[in-house]
């Protein structure tokens, strides 16, 4: 089990929780409480105030609840990550395969908890959603993935295999890789190359297609429809581990 309690010189981060629940507000910040470095900055009760709460506080991280009455978290989260200062999201849901989660993913939520998270488990997800890394593990991402259907394919497919276009031929095979919801290491081992040559290439993935996070690349390989590498590359030279 990871500690509540961090560094001493870990910086703190600033936490915004958005829920119509007041029971539910009071709960997380109450486990939130136990660990130093995160600090509940606002409450809000539906979306249009966590709107308005993140723009007066600069929370680094907003715990959002999705189903709340008046503006939604989704609405919600698709306007905070439009702006240029954009905190992290992370959805809450009492659902593990809620079909809304998916839109909240595309819009650039980091991922999302289960409003039943232990709160050791939560505090490290905040950490890591603070440093922009996906709260989302890649057995999740493959289930969520997998569970839901939306109309519409046809279309996205296309717009999808647009956008992938933009991608080199290597980029786009790391692409597909982390589609799968394969770890850099994983890849690199698979694809014969190092460590940090995987990272560039994720890196520039991103930038090139403007995207948040891995989830956001796992999303639109899907709705690419590509086809899964069963077979690793193997370059004429493999590079050496790094």
């Amino acid at each position: 089990m990871t500690p509540l309690v961090p560094a001493d010189d870990r910086p703190t981060i600033d936490v915004l929780v958005a829920d119509d629940d007041p029971v539910v507000r009071f709960g997380l910040r109450m486990m939130l409480s136990g660990a130093p470095d995160l600090r509940v900055v606002a409450e809000a009760s539906d979306g249009a105030e966590a709107v308005e709460l993140a723009r007066r506080h600069s929370p680094d991280v907003v715990l959002m609840d999705i189903r709340m009455p008046g503006t939604d978290g989704l609405t919600a989260t698709e306007t905070l990550r439009r702006r240029p200062d954009a905190p992290q999201v992370m959805m809450l849901t009492t659902f593990d395969a809620d079909t809304h989660v998916l839109r909240a993913l595309r819009a650039g939520a980091a991922g999302y908890l289960l409003k039943d998270t232990p709160p050791d488990e939560l505090v490290v997800a905040i950490r890591q959603a603070a440093q922009g890394r996906p709260v989302l593990s890649p057995e999740v991402t493959k289930r969520l993935i997998a569970r839901v259907a939306e109309p519409g394919q046809s279309t996205r497919r296309a717009t999808a295999r647009r956008r992938l276009g933009a991608l080199s031929e290597r980029e786009r095979v790391i692409a597909v890789e982390i589609g799968t919801g394969r770890s850099n290491a994983e890849i690199a081992a698979r694809q014969h190359l190092g460590l940090t040559t995987v990272k560039s290439h994720a890196s520039a993935i991103l930038t090139k297609l403007d995207l948040n996070n891995r989830v956001q690349i796992a999303l639109l390989v899907h709705d690419a429809e590509l086809e899964r590498p069963d077979q690793p590359e193997r370059p004429d030279q493999p590079e050496r581990p790094e």
